[in-house]
C-alpha cells in the first residue's frame, strides 16, 4: 500500500494572516496562491492551507494541533512566541494539574502546547499530533485511505503516522458530539497517480460517501464520521 501525504485545510476570515502567525509557529514559510496560502510539509510533517471563508466558528474544532516541547523552557517559549503572535490563553476546563497549556490562534483554532516529557509524542518533531473527535472506525478508515499503520488502537481510541514517522493523526474515541454543521478544518488528499476519479472510487470502497464536486474541481466526500474531506483535481 502506498503511503499519501496529508494536508489539512482551515476556513478562515483572513488566510493571509492565519497562515503567517503558524508559519512564525512553526519556522515555515508561506506558499501563496489563487485558492488561499500553504505550509508546505516534509515527508514526515502535515501540510497546513488556509483558505478564505465566512463561515463563523461555531463551539469547539473537531481537529486540534499539538506543539511538543523538549523541556519546560522550551514550552514557556513556545507559549510567548504564540502570545507575541496573536494568540490568547484559553480554558476548555482544563484541570490545574494538567501540564499542557491550551491556547487559541488569531482566529480561535484550538491549540495544544504539551509539556516535556510526553511519550506519546517522542520524535514526531514541532508538529507533534492533530488532535481529532472521532471514533474508531473513521481511524481505521483513516489508516486504510492515507496507507499510514495505526500506531495506537485501544479502548476506542486511535492513532496513525506515517511510514516516515513525524505528526501523528489521533482520534478519540465516544462520545463524539453530534455533526450539526460542516467542518471549517478538513482534509485534503491530492490523487496519486494523478487519477482524481479512481482515487474518489477507491476512497468510496473504503467507506467514504460522495457529498459534491466543488468549484475549483475538487470531490468532496465524507468519512464514515460525516467529516468532509476533499480530494483534489491535481
Amino acid at each position: 500500500m502506498h503511503s499519501r501525504p496529508l494536508t489539512v485545510t482551515f476556513d478562515a476570515h483572513d488566510a493571509a494572516l492565519l497562515a503567517r502567525f503558524w508559519a512564525g509557529m512553526l519556522g515555515r514559510e508561506v506558499v501563496e496562491n489563487a485558492g488561499g496560502a500553504l505550509l508546505p510539509g516534509e515527508e514526515n510533517q502535515l501540510s497546513l492551507r488556509f483558505v478564505p471563508s465566512r463561515t463563523e466558528k461555531v463551539g469547539l474544532n473537531r481537529v486540534h494541533l499539538h506543539l511538543t516541547s523538549a523541556d519546560h523552557a522550551e514550552q514557556q517559549h513556545t507559549v510567548a512566541t504564540a502570545l507575541g503572535l496573536g494568540a490568547a490563553h484559553l480554558d476548555v476546563g482544563q484541570l490545574p494539574e494538567e501540564e499542557h497549556i491550551v491556547l487559541a490562534d488569531p482566529e480561535g483554532n484550538e491549540f495544544c502546547v504539551i509539556e516535556p516529557g510526553n511519550a506519546f509524542l517522542a520524535g514526531c518533531g514541532l508538529l507533534g499530533e492533530l488532535a481529532c473527535d472521532g471514533t474508531r472506525e473513521v481511524g481505521l478508515f483513516w489508516s486504510e485511505a492515507l496507507g499510514w499503520p495505526l500506531v495506537w488502537d485501544q479502548d476506542q481510541e486511535t492513532a496513525i503516522q506515517s511510514p516516515h514517522g513525524g505528526t501523528k493523526v489521533a482520534w478519540g474515541g465516544p462520545p463524539v458530539a453530534p455533526k450539526e454543521v460542516w467542518n471549517r478544518q478538513r482534509f485534503d488528499l491530492a490523487p496519486v497517480g494523478g487519477d482524481q476519479q479512481a482515487e474518489v472510487d477507491r476512497l468510496v470502497s473504503l467507506g467514504a460517501t460522495r457529498l459534491e464536486v466543488g468549484a475549483d474541481g475538487a470531490v468532496v466526500l465524507a468519512d464514515p464520521d460525516g467529516n468532509e474531506f476533499c480530494v483534489r483535481a491535481n
